[in-house]
This record gives structure tokens, C-alpha cells and sequence, in this order.
């Protein structure tokens, strides 16, 4: 079976970012389930979720990920935050290979996203709260997916790469390789 790096957290955890720098460090190919989608539909996420709701992008995100999951080359892979809501792609994802869990605090959620327009789920709403449902819904289904968490608080992107990378080297044959 493929060993993939799958990475999972709430928004703003630094999984797109952390996800390219990764994929580059390790020389593999880098996928970002939400701009599948985009890219599939043609239009941003937003409009997907005013259109169909929340539901329909879900059942989007379940069919990229399942899809995902039939690859036989390793990929540094970022989810979208609610990914982990369907047991489908839980399991989907813990059998693609080893599964990292980006844990951010609501505050440092707050710092690193609080001006960002394009997150449906954050429209119209008080982000504190907001944030804290979702973490409260979510947290659990983190834990329960992955296999390593990292806690990022406080933290550059450059420092949690490289807590990764130490974590991967010291578990033997868990770095993936091309070729």
C-alpha cells in the first residue's frame, strides 16, 4: 500500500503550506483536496456551498478523496478541514498511508485567519464562536484519524516541517519515496 502523508487539522493550521513544502522537501507531488474541487466544478468554494450547500460539497470532497485513496504513488496530501466529519474518508485516509494532525488553538486559528473572506463557514458569524463549535465538533475526529499530531502554536511553518520530518525519520520506512 502507498504511504502518503496526509494532512489534517481546522482551518488555518497551516495544512496547504506545510502540505507544499513537504511535498517539496520529499519530492513528491502535492494535493490540495479543496482546489480539486475547485478545479473539477470550475468555480470557488464558496459558490459550491451557496449553490448546493454544505452538504453537496461534501459529497464532492467524499468522491475526491475516495478517488485519492486508488493512487498507487505516494502524495503529500491536504484535506480541508471537515474532511474528517465522513467515516468514509477517515478511513479512507488512514489506509492511504500516515495521517498528521495540524492541532492549532481557536486563537492561533484567530490570528492566522481573522481576515480571511473566502472560508464559508466563517461568513455572517462571530469567528470566536464560530471557531469554537467547529473545534468542539471536530476535535475528537482529529485525534481518532491521525497518527502523530503536531501542536503549532507559536510556530513557523519552517518549525513544523521540521518536527515532521524529525518525527517521519525516526520511524523507519514511514518517509515515503518516488521511484
Amino acid at each position: 500500500m502507498t504511504r502518503s502523508i496526509i494532512l489534517i487539522g481546522p482551518m488555518g493550521s497551516g495544512k496547504s503550506t506545510i502540505g507544499r513544502l513537504l511535498a517539496a522537501r520529499l519530492r513528491l507531488p502535492y494535493v490540495d483536496s479543496d482546489a480539486l474541487i475547485v478545479s473539477h466544478t470550475g468555480v470557488g468554494i464558496p459558490t459550491i456551498f451557496e449553490i448546493e450547500g454544505e452538504s453537496g460539497f461534501r459529497e464532492r470532497e467524499r468522491k475526491i478523496i475516495a478517488d485519492l485513496s486508488t493512487r498507487s504513488e505516494p502524495i503529500v496530501l491536504a484535506t480541508g478541514g471537515g474532511a474528517i466529519l465522513d467515516p468514509a474518508n477517515r478511513h479512507h485516509l488512514r489506509r492511504m498511508g500516515r495521517v498528521i494532525y495540524l492541532d492549532v488553538s481557536v486563537d492561533e486559528q484567530l490570528k492566522r485567519i481573522r481576515h480571511d473572506r473566502n472560508r464559508p463557514l466563517l461568513q455572517n458569524t462571530d469567528l470566536n464562536t464560530r471557531l469554537q463549535t467547529l473545534a468542539g465538533q471536530r476535535n475528537a475526529l482529529y485525534q481518532e484519524t491521525a497518527h502523530w499530531r503536531v501542536l503549532g502554536d507559536g510556530l513557523r511553518s519552517d518549525q513544523v516541517l521540521r518536527r515532521i520530518l524529525r518525527h517521519l525519520q525516526q520511524r523507519a520506512g514511514q518517509i515515503p519515496t518516488r521511484g
